[in-house]
């Protein structure tokens, strides 16, 4: 490189240039105007373990253009050893570092590469990473978490002190006197299915199955009619023979009670179902109850039901299998009907809270929703009422 520059140099003096010219006109640029202001910034709002480099590349852009490649070299200490991150085009002025230590300093470089050799910036502060304990841009969020979990207390301190909470009707729930007293009649049992092959205690649908199982329960004992409940999870069994023993306690009849009716099939999901297809054609229950998780064996289940000639009243939040429910079944508690249903019939206060303060939620979003299309429908012809496009809310 140094037999380069002293053969260009004569070659300038040559051409006429005096001595300093000729030697300005090929000495290399000097190293710390390839790139200045080099800093690293800690990025606000996330979980740590990132620093954004940042700095600004040679306002010359005839120095800018001998630049081949840049070098961003990262150390522990300001006397390094320095090692290479990432290689990168000349242009780019800002790298994202991730992946590093919270609480750790770390010193960063820039090595310019020309033809005439490689420039090192000056080394930047000290960054150090640290997570953030709130994003300041989910503020939004914060609001409408604050506002549901106040509807929810309000909602369950009414229903505490006696309030009346109107919860509509839900047809499938007042079925189910008319398909107890319907086996009651006939003389034949009533079948009830917490959930399908595949549940587990753990599973939100079986939780709120167990809650209507134990005001079948009741009614059942009330009318003296035998009650079976097929499980497939020996927790989900546990927990209906303790709800089923309440219930016909409450009821004045514990002596009516049978554990054994209560019973764990298999965990194997159409092993499951094949032994619940056998409880209906042997023994013919008048009424099915199907409410909870339910997969592949749902129509498998209602269709068994449907010609063994039993009514049938069936609820999940399984989208898919609802369609089966619909056609095989006399009525179907659909999605989120069967925590409604817990709500309704157990009237606890914090169910019947939490279903309210639901509602409310969804009016209030329905509510914001109609205003956003409202405000920026009339935006088109008043630019004042461009709301949603300002700045907070497009980083929310």
């Amino acid at each position: 490189m140094r037999l380069r520059i002293t053969i260009l140099t004569l070659l300038a003096l040559s051409a006429g240039l005096s001595f300093s010219e000729a030697v300005s006109a090929y000495d290399p640029p000097p190293p710390n105007l390839m790139v200045e202001n080099l800093k690293a910034d800690d990025v606000p709002n996330d979980a740590g373990g990132e620093l954004l480099v940042t700095w600004d590349l040679p306002a010359d852009p005839g120095l800018g253009s001998q630049v081949s490649v840049l070098r961003l070299m990262r150390a522990e200490t300001p006397e390094g050893p320095f090692s290479q991150i990432i290689e990168m085009a000349p242009k780019i002025s800002e790298y994202s570092d991730q992946g590093l230590a919270n609480g750790k300093k770390y010193f960063y470089r820039i090595d310019a590469v020309t033809d005439a050799g490689l420039y090192a910036s000056r080394i930047s502060e000290p960054a150090v990473p640290r997570a953030s304990w709130f994003n300041s841009q989910r503020v939004s969020l914060v609001v409408a978490l604050a506002l549901f979990t106040g509807l929810v207390l309000f909602f369950i301190w009414r229903a505490r002190r006696g309030a009346t909470l109107f919860v509509r009707k839900i047809t499938g729930l007042s079925a189910v006197d008319e398909a107890i007293g319907r086996a009651t009649e006939m003389g034949r049992p009533i079948l009830y299915l917490p959930s399908g092959g595949l549940s587990a205690v753990s599973d939100i649908q079986t939780l709120a199955s167990l809650v209507i199982l134990g005001r079948v329960a009741e009614k059942a004992a009330e009318y003296e009619t035998p009650l079976l409940v097929p499980c497939s999870d020996p927790l989900v069994m546990t927990l209906a023979q303790e709800i089923v023993k309440a219930s016909y306690m409450n009821a004045g009849r514990p002596d009516a009670y049978r554990a054994e009716n209560i019973r764990y099939l298999t965990n194997e999901q159409f092993a499951y179902t094949a032994g619940v297809d056998g409880i209906m054609i042997r023994e013919k229950p008048a009424a099915n109850f199907m409410i909870g998780t339910f997969y592949a064996e749902s129509l498998i289940l209602a269709e068994t039901g449907y010609a063994t000639g039993a009514i049938q009243i069936a609820g999940t939040a399984m989208i898919t299998q609802l369609p089966f429910f619909v056609a095989a079944c006399d009525y179907t508690l659909i999605g989120e009907e069967i925590y409604a249903a817990s709500a309704y019939l157990s009237k606890e206060p914090v169910l019947m809270g939490t279903i309210k303060a639901q509602d409310w939620g969804k009016a209030i979003a329905i509510g914001l929703i109609i205003l956003g299309v409202i405000l920026e429908t009339l935006a088109l012809k008043y630019p004042q009422l461009h709301f949603f496009a300002s700045r907070w809310l497009a980083s929310q």
